[in-house]
């Protein structure tokens, strides 16, 4: 049992989680705002031998070292890798500190983002038809630029509605061919897709300048990543080209800072992560929690 267990910012933990987090520490507290910078967070750590951590708040080492009781940090978000993490996993395992994050709570809105964008700008609704006529996704040429879990719920939602979907993924996906998804290198699928979903890790950047020549215009980009999936300075030169579209949910996910790219007509962005449902919010608490057990347990 913690003794004190600290979510240091909004861990989108439903009400049903948060209570059930008083019976694995003797005092629990939640603070509702994002911390301003890292004297803050090390401020709300304080003597806390738990933490639970989201996205946005970086727990590096000189966190960890300011607040020796931590004995434990709950990512309450995705982790994909130690290099792509906001905690920094490598000096947690120094001091012998448990990190544990989650993945897979938010994938089903996503699929259902993908579905309705492609359809808005495919059928013309409330957006300027795409091509001369409305166009169903029946054989529309779809390729999908990473194969993990996202991308192949993507991949098997559109494949359901007739597109014809190709993929490139770092390994070759057997059971996605077996099922009538054709496998390309980079470059050609790019060349050879009308529309093209990114699916990628975060701080995994595919698309540049050459990437983007081998896409060509009149392209549909969907980036569903958590963070941008393209060289900002080629995406924009692309983006001059005003028959390609880019489509995103977040802001991060086009990674300009200028915030230039998002005024332009070609660009749609949601301004909102469509992951974050009910739904999704209610499995990353039962993860959570089951991060916790395990590591009580241990």
């Amino acid at each position: 049992m913690f003794k004190k267990l600290v979510a240091v910012e909004p861990v989108n933990l439903t009400q049903k989680a948060q209570k059930e987090l008083e019976q694995y520490a003797e005092k629990v507290l939640f603070y509702e705002d994002i911390p301003k910078n890292e004297e803050e967070i090390i401020k709300r750590i304080g003597d806390a031998d738990g933490v639970l951590v989201s996205y946005t708040s970086p727990i590096g080492r000189n966190v960890l070292e300011s607040c020796p009781n931590v004995r434990y940090v709950g990512m309450c978000c995705s982790l994909y890798s130690e290099s792509s993490a906001n905690v920094d996993i490598a000096c947690a395992r120094e001091r012998g500190i448990q990190v544990l994050g989650i993945r897979d709570y938010g994938d089903r809105g996503v699929v259902e983002y993908v579905l309705y964008q492609l359809v808005r700008i495919l059928h013309g609704f409330d957006f300027p038809v795409w091509r001369e006529e409305p166009l169903e996704l029946t054989g529309l040429k779809v390729g999908i630029v990473g194969m993990g879990v996202s991308g192949g719920m993507v991949a098997d939602a559109l494949q359901m509605m007739g597109a014809e979907i190709s993929y490139y993924s770092r390994t070759r996906k057997p059971e996605r061919e077996a099922a009538g998804m054709q496998y390309f290198p980079l470059n050609e699928l790019l060349v050879q897709s009308e529309a093209v979903i990114t699916c990628l890790n975060k701080n995994v950047i595919l698309l540049h300048e050459e990437q983007f020549h081998c896409l060509g215009n009149k392209k549909i980009l969907m980036n569903t990543s958590i963070g941008t999936a393209s060289d900002t300075t080629a995406l924009a030169k692309w983006l001059e080209c005003e028959d390609n579209l880019y489509c995103c949910d977040t802001e991060a996910a086009i990674g300009d800072p200028t915030g230039a790219l998002i005024q332009r007509k070609n660009v749609i962005c949601m301004r909102v992560s469509v992951g974050r449902t009910k739904q999704a919010f209610a499995l990353l608490s039962r993860k959570v929690l089951e991060n916790i057990r395990s590591y009580l347990e241990s």
